[in-house]
């Protein structure tokens, strides 16, 4: 027993060696890996547990990669260790430890094989599948080409340039079913580009028509729809992501193709009942919205959010805030009004700019974006005065701004005039140049001054 025991002590400071020595953060399923020690009794061999190849592996892969020194711990004989044992275990266990430290073998480096594992590319999943078996259908001999679809006689046109076209895949449910402008509508989409990769879906994709939410292409072609009809949608960069593109999936100048259903429609909602926690959570999706379209340099549409952001909060007959609320409404009017006005003055919209600063500036009276814009505006229509009042306000507030320093500064030089030409004091600056010389004293050169006499 004591032998047995001797031997058994002697395997787990062996095992605890080697699992130092291993090298870390390797993985075998969810543990890290490490030996596997079979505390069995005298007589057995005791395996390094399943790391590396099985013991039964044959193959010419596995002779090549099996490390000496995993087959010589596999291989020791536990009887052979146990014959220089002291009967005492805990003598047995320091004298193991101590012929592990100075074991040559330990020197050595001990390779641990993980079992080789192919990753394979994952398989669309259940809801793509028919769309990509309709896509091959669709496509056919095309594949990877949409250029051929916009002439093709089987698609429907939806807009006069034919860059955007439909192919009824299952009827709706009759004209009168169709969305209107202004109706809130959900429909499931799948996209891809050229290349077949899929850029765009979603299961329910809800919007409401004409507000700027979604794509023109997705736009217009969901009011060419019927309710329950399924059709694809082709269109070019015009009407989809531009020259632009959308990072990092969509690229500059791509065409789409759209798998449609027409899901569901309903009456926008009554913005007067929705509370104002709603209002200002709608507000900031169509604010986010008019953002997209401004750094897209879509500066209509980028405005027209923007006002549509403006008009959720100060929806007619809404819930009446509370306090706290009150102030998170004055805040998000504030972001409406100044990005619109930076939107109108993109557009030229003068008035209009003039319009939604004062808004801003009724709000809240030292809001600098709203007196720079307002200040350089005045500057440009030559209301000096005026304009530096506002801007020297401006740079009260935000002393390190660059872009006040340069407007003051601009005003400063027009009120002061161009600089006085000095009065001529000597010979040469009376003489004229060459060209006014020669044409005085030949007589056959040009004639500045017409002789009527």
């Amino acid at each position: 027993m004591l032998i047995s025991l001797a031997n058994a002590v002697m395997q787990l400071e062996l095992g605890r060696a080697i699992a130092a020595r291993a090298p870390q953060g390797r993985w075998l399923g969810r543990a890290p890996v490490r030996a596997a020690l079979s505390l069995r009794g005298a007589g057995q061999r005791v395996p390094v547990g399943m790391i590396g190849p099985r013991p039964d592996d044959s193959s010419p892969r596995a002779k090549a990669e099996a490390p000496a020194e995993m087959s010589q711990v596999g291989k020791e004989d536990t009887e052979s260790q146990c014959a220089s044992q002291p009967a005492s275990a805990e003598p047995a266990a320091s004298q193991a430890a101590q012929e592990l430290e100075g074991s040559p073998c330990l020197g050595r480096v001990v390779k641990f094989l993980l079992p080789h594992t192919t990753v394979e590319a994952p398989l669309p999943q259940e809801e793509e599948q028919p769309f990509y078996q309709g896509l091959d259908r669709v496509l056919g001999p095309k594949q990877g080409r949409f250029g051929e679809l916009f002439t093709d006689a089987d698609w429907a046109d939806i807009t006069e340039d034919r860059f955007l076209r439909k192919l009824l895949v299952r009827e709706g449910q009759g004209e009168a079913s169709g969305p209107q402008p202004g109706q809130e509508v959900t429909v499931k989409l799948l996209g891809v580009l050229e290349d077949g990769s899929l850029v765009e879906k979603d299961p329910k994709l809800t919007f409401i028509l004409e507000q700027g939410d979604v794509i023109q292409a997705l736009e217009l072609g969901v009011q060419s729809m019927q309710l329950g009809e399924v059709s694809f949608l082709l269109t070019s960069f015009l009407y989809a992501y531009g020259h632009l593109g959308r990072d990092p999936d969509i690229p500059s100048d791509a065409s789409l193709l759209y798998e449609l259903t027409l899901l569901q429609i309903r009456d926008s909602p009554d913005l007067g009942l929705l509370p104002p926690s709603a209002r200002i959570s709608l507000s900031k999706q169509k604010r986010e919205r008019g953002n997209f379209h401004f750094e897209r340099e879509e500066y209509q549409r980028a405005m027209r959010s923007y006002q549509l952001a403006l008009g959720i909060l100060d929806a007619p007959g809404a819930v009446p805030p509370g306090p706290e609320e009150k102030e998170e409404l004055q805040e998000h009017r504030v972001k409406c009004l100044n990005n619109c006005a930076a939107a109108q003055l993109k557009l030229q919209l003068f008035e209009e700019v003039l319009a939604s600063c004062n808004a801003v500036l009724h709000i809240d009276p030292d809001n600098v974006k709203a007196l720079y814009r307002k200040g350089k505006l005045l500057s440009e229509q030559g209301e000096d005065q005026a304009a530096m009042n506002i801007l020297k306000r401006a740079l009260q507030l935000e002393p390190t701004t660059k872009a006040i320093h340069a407007e003051l500064s601009k005003l400063a030089k027009r009120q002061k005039g161009p600089p006085e030409r000095p009065a001529p004091t000597g010979v040469d600056d009376l003489v004229q140049p060459a060209a006014y010389q020669s044409t005085w004293m030949n007589p056959s050169g040009p004639q500045l001054f017409k002789d009527t006499s």
